[in-house]
């Protein structure tokens, strides 16, 4: 038996027809809620795993301040030696230490290879050096240059002169 061959539910056939069509358009909004969704994500790749945190900003740090004795910028009077020089980190010691370079050379505009030369690494606030091989009677120029070993960009440097009887 069929409902359109019974009178009594004749008024009944279009709202079954308009309720199945309702029920097709709930399933097909249904399904494509679900797909809609599942496309959707963190954007992480999958596995929600959280980026790693930014590197913090690197440590500040104070500028080189430095003491020489004999003091940078003067002019020695002639001795026979010794030539003696002291290079004091007055600031505050990068966490790395320094980097001290010494050159001792001829002053006479010709701008010769140094006779002296040293290198040191420390952490030491008062650091003494012994420079050896001056000419006689020549007017020589010590350059001094301090760099710190945590952040090349830290420097320092310095020139005095001097001369051998």
């Amino acid at each position: 038996m069929y409902l359109d061959d019974n009178p009594g539910f004749a008024n009944l056939s279009p709202l079954i027809m308009c309720m199945k069509s309702l029920l097709k358009l709930m399933a097909i909004f249904f399904v494509s809620s679900i797909l809609i969704s599942s496309g959707c994500g963190k954007g992480s790749g999958g596995g929600g795993t959280p980026p790693p945190p930014p590197p913090p900003p690197p440590p500040t740090e104070a500028d080189l301040i430095v003491t020489t004795t004999p003091a940078v910028g003067s002019v020695q009077p002639p001795t026979n030696g010794p030539f003696d020089l002291t290079v004091t980190i007055t600031s505050t010691m990068p966490p790395s230490g320094v980097k001290i370079v010494v050159n001792a050379r001829k002053d006479d505009g010709t701008n010769p290879a140094p006779f002296f030369t040293t290198t040191v690494n420390t952490t030491t606030s008062i650091n003494n050096f012994s420079i050896t091989n001056t000419p006689a009677a020549t007017q020589c120029i010590v350059d001094i240059t301090v760099t710190s070993l945590t952040k090349a960009t830290n420097t320092w440097s310095g020139v005095y002169r001097y001369s051998r009887k």
